[in-house]
């Protein structure tokens, strides 16, 4: 008995994931972008297409995992950091947005 284990192969794994156009028939038309979502609105469990790297000290992410905790403990909701992160700037955006000067990111980013 061969101990060689049977592989996919290349034309298999990088196979087109869109349907090939009939002979004869037209290209279809490439789909229209969806309208980026205004930024003051988190995104909750979508695919996202950018990413950003966030550095943040022991004591921030211990802050950022207490309150993960707490809205899964008082709140029953399931919360992944990166959903909790994008949450919080869309709060801290529509604030920005709204407030200006007087918004609560301001006055933290003036007295840093």
């Amino acid at each position: 008995m061969p101990r060689r284990v049977s592989m996919p192969g290349a034309d298999e794994l990088f196979r087109p994931t869109t349907p090939k156009p009939r002979d004869g028939a037209a290209p279809a038309e490439p789909e229209a972008a969806p309208e980026p979502a205004a930024p003051a609105r988190t995104s909750g469990r979508v695919k996202h297409d950018e990413k950003m790297t966030v550095y943040v000290t022991s004591a921030e992410l211990l802050e950022i995992e207490q309150a993960r905790l707490r809205l899964r403990s008082e709140l029953g909701r399931t919360v992944d950091r990166g959903r909790l992160v994008r949450a919080a700037l869309a709060v801290a955006l529509r604030d920005l947005d709204a407030r200006g000067l007087g918004s609560d990111v301001a006055r933290e980013l003036d007295e840093r």
